[in-house]
C-alpha cells in the first residue's frame, strides 16, 4: 500500500513553456518505493517533458521537486543521476561502437591508481549490473551486435550502474518482442522487489495489470486524474485523456465533396528490429476532392510511414497500390508523385522540411525551380515573380524574401512550407503534424489555410498527435494502431472516446 511505501520523488505545480508552446501546466506526480506508477495520455499530453524535467534534461519554469522530502533543483542530468533519478528514453542513446561495459559506465568509468579506465573492474561491476537485469550477455560485447531489446535492457542496467532509486521507462515496449516484453516485466518486478520506484509510460493499456500499481492521466500539460490502477476502469482513463471538445477549437466550414481523387489499396511496409513485422501493415483509405481525411494514432501507429508510403518515399520496399482519378499510379520517387500533383509537407520541418541556411525565397521556390530558369541559370527576378503571391498568400511574416528561413518564428517556417508545396500547384496534400511547435495564433491561421484549400478543391490527409485538432479539422478519421487500420468514423460518429479507444492496441478488430 501507498501509506507503508516512502514517497522518493514528487513533483508539484511543474510550468514549463516552450516558444509558442506551453508543455506544461502545474503538471506533477507521486513515485514511491517499490511502487510502479503509470503515466498515460495522448500525444502531446506532456507525459515526455515532465519526465524530462524530473531528469534534468530540461529546468522547470516554476514549480517544486523534492527528493526524500527535500526541495531540489537540477541543472543538468549529472545532477538528477546523483540524487538516484534515471531515465530510459523511448529512442535509445547508446553509442553501438563502444562495449557494453563503456555504455553502462560512460562518464563515470573507475579508475585505476594510476588514473585510467581500470576496464577489469568495470567489466566485473557490469556483469553484476547485467545479473540484475537478467541479460546474459559478455560486458565487452559492442552494442551494435546487440537486439533491440537487449539493448533496452543495457539502458536500464546503465541507470541501475548510477545507483538509481527512481527509474523512468519512456514507452520502453515499443520496439521489443513479446518474449522481451515479458524479460522486461520480470525485471520491472525484481526492481520494485529492491525498493526501485519506477515511472512507466506507455499508450498499451494491457501492459498495466502485470506491474502497474498506480496511475496518473495527463491531458494538455497538466495531470486530470490518478488512482490506484484497480480503481481505475479503461474507459475512465480514455475519458480523462480526452476530455476536450473539439468544436472550441476551430469551426470548420461546410464543404462539398467532390469526385475521388486518391485511393490506396493493401499498402504494407516492412519494418526492421521493432518488435513487429510491418510498419504499415494492410492500409487501404480514399480520398475525394474537397475532403479533409484525419489520421490518428498514438506512438508507433504508422502514420508518418504511411504518408510516405503514398508519397513514393519506400519504393521497391512497400507495397500496395495507389490510384489517382482510378488509374493506377507507380511513384519510383518522390519526383514521380510531385508530378502527379501530390505534396508532401513532413513532420520535422527543419529536417525534412526546409534548407535552413537558404532564404525563404529559395526555399520556397526549390520543387518550382524550372519555372524561373533562364539560360540554365535561375533568374531570380522570374523566381520572386513566381513565387510571392504564395507567400502572400500565407501572410509570411518576412522582412524579405532574401531572409534566412533559419530566423522565422516555428509558424512562419510551416508556412513557407505550405507555400512551397502550393506553388506546385498539388491537387493532393499530405500535411504530417502541420502544427506542432507552433502558436496558437499561427495554429488558427493553418487550420483557416486548410479548410480554404479543401473549399478549393483540393484533397487533404492530415496526421496530427493533437485528437482535439483531427476532430476539428477532418470530414472522415481514420485511426491506425500499431501499423494497422482500426476504425474509420465519419465527422459525425468521431467522438474523442471512440477515436482512442480504437487508436489503443487491445482494441476493435482490423477494419477491411
Amino acid at each position: 500500500m501507498i501509506s507503508e511505501a516512502k514517497c522518493i520523488l514528487e513533483a508539484e505545480e511543474i510550468v514549463k513553456t516552450f516558444p509558442g508552446v506551453k508543455a506544461l501546466s502545474g503538471a506533477g506526480l507521486s513515485v514511491y518505493s517499490g511502487r510502479l506508477v503509470a503515466l498515460l495520455g495522448e500525444n502531446g499530453a506532456g507525459k515526455s517533458t515532465l519526465m524530462n524535467v524530473l531528469s534534468g534534461v530540461f529546468q522547470p519554469d516554476s514549480g517544486t521537486i523534492r527528493v526524500d522530502g527535500e526541495c531540489v533543483q537540477f541543472a543538468n542530468t549529472r545532477e538528477a543521476q546523483a540524487r538516484g533519478i534515471g531515465i530510459v528514453h523511448q529512442e535509445l542513446n547508446l553509442i553501438p561502437y563502444l562495449s557494453v561495459a563503456e555504455n553502462v559506465f560512460l562518464g563515470n568509468e573507475p579508475k585505476s591508481w594510476s588514473g585510467l579506465v581500470d576496464f577489469r573492474k568495470m567489466e566485473a561491476e557490469t556483469a553484476k549490473v547485467l545479473e540484475r537485469v537478467d541479460l546474459r550477455v559478455d560486458p565487452s560485447e559492442l552494442v551494435s551486435n546487440l537486439r533491440v531489446g537487449q539493448q533496452q535492457l543495457v539502458e536500464i542496467a546503465k541507470a541501475l550502474a548510477s545507483e538509481a532509486r527512481v527509474l523512468i521507462l519512456d514507452e520502453p515496449t515499443s520496439s521489443l518482442s513479446s518474449h522481451e516484453v515479458d524479460t522486461l516485466f520480470s525485471v520491472v518486478r525484481d526492481l520494485k522487489a529492491d525498493g526501485v520506484g519506477l515511472i512507466y509510460i506507455t499508450h498499451k493499456f494491457e501492459e498495466l495489470a502485470p506491474i502497474c500499481d498506480e496511475v496518473v492521466v495527463m491531458r494538455d500539460g497538466q495531470r486530470v486524474g490518478e488512482g490506484q490502477l484497480a480503481q481505475m476502469s479503461r474507459d475512465r482513463i480514455v475519458q480523462l485523456m480526452a476530455g476536450r471538445e473539439s468544436k472550441e477549437l476551430f469551426q470548420k466550414a461546410d464543404t462539398v465533396l467532390g469526385e475521388e481523387v486518391l485511393r490506396a489499396e493493401s499498402v504494407s511496409l516492412p519494418a526492421q528490429g521493432v518488435g513487429r513485422p510491418f510498419l504499415v501493415n494492410d492500409v487501404s483509405l480514399s480520398l475525394k476532392k474537397g475532403e479533409v481525411l484525419g489520421l490518428f494514432g498514438l506512438v508507433g501507429a504508422g502514420r508518418t510511414e504511411l504518408l510516405e508510403c503514398l508519397f513514393g518515399a519506400h519504393a521497391g520496399v512497400a507495397t500496395g497500390t495507389v490510384f489517382i482519378d482510378g488509374e493506377e499510379i507507380q511513384f519510383r520517387t518522390p519526383a514521380d508523385a510531385i508530378a502527379a500533383r501530390m505534396a508532401f509537407a513532413p513532420e520535422d520541418r527543419k529536417r525534412d522540411g526546409l534548407v535552413l541556411p537558404m532564404s525563404v525565397l529559395e526555399n520556397a521556390s526549390l520543387p518550382t525551380l524550372d519555372k524561373s530558369v533562364r539560360g540554365g541559370l535561375v533568374d531570380v527576378s522570374k523566381e520572386t515573380e513566381y513565387i510571392k503571391p504564395f507567400i502572400d498568400r500565407f501572410r509570411v511574416k518576412t522582412p524579405s524574401m532574401q531572409q534566412a528561413v533559419v530566423n522565422l518564428s516555428g509558424g512562419n517556417q510551416q508556412k513557407v512550407i505550405l507555400a512551397k508545396w502550393l506553388a506546385t500547384e498539388p491537387r493532393i496534400l499530405l500535411l504530417d503534424e502541420p502544427t506542432r511547435g507552433i502558436d496558437v495564433n499561427a495554429k488558427r491561421e493553418i487550420y483557416t489555410f486548410i479548410d480554404e484549400l479543401a473549399k478549393a478543391g483540393l484533397g487533404l490527409i492530415v496526421v496530427s498527435s493533437e485528437l482535439p485538432e483531427i476532430l476539428a479539422l477532418s470530414d472522415r478519421v481514420i485511426v491506425l494502431c500499431e501499423g494497422r487500420k482500426t476504425a474509420e468514423f465519419s465527422r459525425e460518429e468521431a467522438t474523442p472516446e471512440r477515436v482512442l479507444h480504437a487508436a489503443l492496441p487491445d482494441e476493435v478488430a482490423v477494419i477491411d
